[in-house]
């Protein structure tokens, strides 16, 4: 299957890395910071207590986004974890109707799951909820990463389901239970 929103879910997957680089230099710089006051203070110096203010919350938010960011990425790249040992063993013809039916059913959650999302952050901007940590970052921006991440991977259900639709009504037969990418294929 080819991903007509590829270029988006790869931008997800390049937010969820930034994530994943900000979380490690945030603990990185944390670390260092203790080290060198460990070090001062075991050659006679005083501490220069330098430390980053609500690292643990920020970096929450951060793994977070990254979870998130890479929803759609993964999907479309078949590394979700799949169950497939029944679906595996029905005909073609019947296995791209179960497709669907998985499709839809993952659609219609995903939906829901942004509906509320997208909700949650309209409250949060209406009512100025910060969070209750050293540092009152805005809700709404934890949640709009959410919201957006959540969003992207329905794109990409639908597009799945477009896809497996298209099969499953002209030709059936011709289902093939979609793999990782080959390494040949450039990804």
């Amino acid at each position: 299957m080819t991903f007509k929103f590829d270029k988006l879910y790869r931008l997800g997957a390049w937010g969820a890395a930034a994530c994943m680089v900000a979380i490690c230099t945030l603990i990185a710089l944390q670390v260092t910071f203790r080290l060198v006051d460990a070090l001062l203070v075991l050659v006679g110096l005083s501490r220069l207590g330098m430390s980053i203010t609500g690292v643990s919350e920020i970096a929450s938010y951060l793994l977070v986004g990254a979870t998130f960011l890479g929803l759609a990425y993964t999907f479309v790249h078949h590394a979700h974890i799949r169950v497939t040992l029944l679906i595996t063993r029905l005909p073609s013809a019947i296995r791209v109707w179960f497709e669907v039916f998985c499709l839809i059913i993952a659609l219609a959650i995903s939906l829901m799951l942004s509906y509320g999302l997208i909700g949650l952050a309209r409250e949060s901007v209406q009512y100025n909820d910060v969070s209750s940590g050293f540092v009152s970052i805005p809700l709404w921006i934890p949640q709009l990463v959410l919201a957006t991440s959540v969003g992207l991977l329905c794109l990409a259900l639908a597009e799945a389901l477009f896809m497996a639709l298209r099969i499953a009504i002209r030709d059936p037969a011709s289902f093939r239970e979609a793999s990782a990418p080959d390494e040949s294929e450039g990804h």
